[in-house]
């Protein structure tokens, strides 16, 4: 139980029976400390490892330190704790858990962050759920989200429609922050006739750490899911305090940070709403307001669709590679408007039109993110253009590959999948640019 720590350290913790996971008090010079003693995975062996009450952790040299074991021990294993009781009086609203940082908490045993149990344990630091919801607890899988594929989306959407078809208000969806985004667009073209909220939520910070934002962002999620936004959309910290958080719409919001707790931003488009953890909703923009009505999961989805990115000196053979493998669909990632390789030694355009000459289409994007495709500007995108390409207006990257795979599920026609990929069907594309949407 103590690996890692070194044989002096081990020493004295044996001497005075301290377990990992036990509370101690540190004196260290002028300084006192006291916290839960964690395992050691790297690091100077001689330093103890401690979980401060404000959730992060500090390593003390032992040298010249004073120990003290406090009565206190931490949760280290599976115990009964009580949870949440909630009122059948309340909204009801299904909340089906599939894993991430949300659902994790630290390992006192490992000292790695580990999935939770029991979907349960979300709600223990979390009580005032039961003030505002019903809940219904459904967990189909734990996965983290970079391992998310699209059956995985597919099977969301069904449980999501058979839950929204119940007697309920709306639904919550908890996931890892690394692919939310793009289970947030899937989940948009996959319950096309919505009529009530789907929220889908994660965390940036496991709920043991002082600055986690899980509690947070369930309570505002817990408002939208029982709000009149019939949508589907993210909801997440709008700022780096505990302020309020935004709700935006599944197929205009992205990570656009590894770590801050406001990560999630709306890209050519507002949030929704700004939802503050009282309960008050300030709308935003537009959108589809709850009505009546069964829920419908239209899941068709072509799987072999790619997202390729072109870059200066780029090799324009890796589009034959998707060609050769039998890639039903390809959307590329461009510079500024929409741009790629043409006049260079390794041009694109042949590659393009040898792709879409064999039946695939390929859809233009920006990497840029912001604005919109244009076709028209310059002449090598006019000469882009004429190869059949289709320009992916003001869509993400990532929603434009979604919506492509959801597209060629339905139809392999190339003028009915063109005519789909230009309509906006479900808030991807934006009727024209709002200049309040940048860097909102």
């Amino acid at each position: 139980m103590y690996e890692n720590y070194s044989a002096a350290v081990q020493a004295i913790l044996k001497k005075d029976k301290i377990e990992i996971g036990q509370r101690i008090a540190v004196q260290k010079d002028s300084e006192s400390y006291e916290g839960f003693l964690m395992p050691k995975s790297s690091g100077d062996a001689n330093c103890l490892v401690l979980k401060l009450d404000n959730g992060y952790n500090i390593g003390i040299d032992i040298k010249g330190a004073k120990i003290k074991k406090l009565h206190e021990k931490r949760y280290v294993g599976n115990i009964k704790r009580e949870l949440p009781k909630f009122d059948k009086n309340k909204p009801r609203v299904s909340l089906i858990t599939t894993g991430g940082t949300i659902t994790s908490r630290v390992d006192y045993k490992t000292g790695a962050v580990v999935s939770l149990m029991k979907p349960e344990e979300l709600l223990y630091n979390v009580p005032e759920l039961a003030n505002i919801v019903n809940l219904d607890i459904i967990s189909p899988f734990t996965k983290m989200s970079e391992d998310m594929a699209p059956d995985d989306w597919q099977k969301i959407a069904k449980i999501a429609a058979t839950e929204l078809n119940k007697d309920n208000k709306g639904v919550i969806i908890t996931h890892g922050t690394d692919t939310l985004h793009f289970t947030s667009a899937a989940l948009s073209f996959m319950l096309p006739n919505l009529t009530k909220p789907v929220v889908l939520v994660g965390a940036q910070r496991s709920s043991d750490r002082g600055s986690a934002d899980t509690s947070m962002n369930l309570i505002c999620s817990a408002y939208a899911a029982i709000s009149d936004i019939a949508e589907v959309g993210i909801c997440m910290h709008g700022s780096t305090n505990d302020d309020y958080c935004f709700f935006t719409r599944g197929t205009k919001v992205r990570k656009m940070h590894t770590s801050r707790r406001d990560a999630f931003r709306p890209i050519n488009d507002l949030p929704i709403a700004k939802i503050l953890p009282s309960g008050n909703i300030e709308i935003m923009n537009y959108y589809k307001k709850r009505s009546d009505g069964a829920v419908r999961a239209d899941t068709a989805f072509e799987e072999k669709v790619a997202l390729v990115k072109a870059y200066p000196g780029s090799d324009p053979d890796y589009l034959k590679f998707f060609v050769d493998n039998k890639y039903k669909g390809i959307v590329v990632e461009g510079t500024g408007l929409g741009h790629v390789p043409t006049s260079s030694k390794k041009s694109w355009i042949p590659a393009i039109k040898a792709a879409i000459k064999s039946g695939i289409p390929v859809v233009i994007t920006s990497q840029t993110l912001y604005g919109r495709v244009n076709p028209n500007v310059y002449t090598n995108l006019r000469i882009l253009f004429d190869t059949g390409a289709i320009p992916g207006e003001d869509m993400l990257p990532e929603t434009a590959y979604i919506k492509l795979g959801w597209v060629l599920g339905h139809t392999k026609k190339p003028e009915e999948i063109r005519r789909l990929m230009l309509t906006n069907l479900v808030g991807e594309i934006s009727e024209r640019t709002d200049m309040r949407t940048f860097l909102n």
